[in-house]
């Protein structure tokens, strides 16, 4: 590769705490960065846990992709996972709240800049997360993965798309397969990982198209259509993703 790039923790660097946010507006299209848990526990994740947070910095120390992971206590069990993305957000912070002791971590995600995608760097981001896992001695790693390309297949059953694969055996979703690639095994589907409700009009802001009338609506970068009631003038996103476990030895 003929970029060298390094690694600094947000513990480490302090200074840099902005630069998660700046990447995040860059990397999600505006509704998913409106997610209530997400923007209620954002500003708790930087600072309870500073060092699972990390930037990828280029040659002249500009950041050019993050990682965000939070630890929590989980038993291994499956049924046990949290609902998703928002409940494990949301239950790692409260843990870290009530004193309760983690034993595992769970990815939140992981953002590259437009610039530098198509180099590699999902592979790396991917190694620097489970490194920092196996440094903080905790038991397991999870993650609720937002399949890539899934957001051009919305009207697929995300039970049926994660079972879809390549002629070479490997997972057809590029993301799930980087995943796959660096040690990890699907565990389930988190119907529900992430649930969006607004208003209309905030929607019709967010997404820039008119929604005229309740139903169902294909929308950019939306895993799954968004439903739209317009007698309680309420529209909701509820993102399917799919829980991995990253095996650590």
């Amino acid at each position: 590769m003929k970029n060298k790039y390094k690694v600094v923790t947000l513990k480490e660097r302090l200074d840099l705490k902005d630069e998660f946010s700046r990447l995040h507006s860059i990397g999600w299209v505006k509704f998913m960065r409106e997610d209530p848990i997400g923007v209620k526990n954002w500003g708790k994740l930087l600072t309870y846990f500073p060092e699972f947070q990390f930037l990828l910095l280029n040659d002249d120390l500009e950041p050019v992709a993050c990682g965000n992971s939070i630890p929590f206590k989980w038993d291994g069990n499956e049924n046990s996972l949290p609902s998703g993305w928002d409940g494990v957000l949301e239950k790692g912070v409260l843990d870290f709240e009530n004193n309760v002791s983690s034993n595992s971590v769970s990815a939140l995600a992981i953002v590259i800049h437009p610039d530098y995608r198509g180099q590699g760097l999902s592979d790396i981001m991917v190694r620097e997360m489970k490194g920092l896992v196996a440094k903080s001695r905790l038991d397991k790693m999870v993650a609720p993965v937002r399949p890539s390309l899934k957001s051009k297949y919305p009207l697929i059953p995300m039970e049926e798309y994660i079972t879809w694969k390549r002629e070479d055996g490997t997972p057809f979703d590029p993301w799930i397969r980087t995943h796959c690639r660096t040690g990890a095994s699907i565990i389930k589907v988190a119907a529900e990982s992430m649930v969006i409700p607004a208003s209309v009009e905030t929607w019709e802001d967010w997404i820039g198209m008119e929604l005229p009338s309740s139903g169902a609506y294909i929308i950019k970068e939306g895993l799954v259509p968004l439903q739209v009631d317009r007698e309680t003038d309420e529209g909701t996103y509820i993102e399917p993703n799919v829980w991995l476990e990253h095996h650590l030895t």
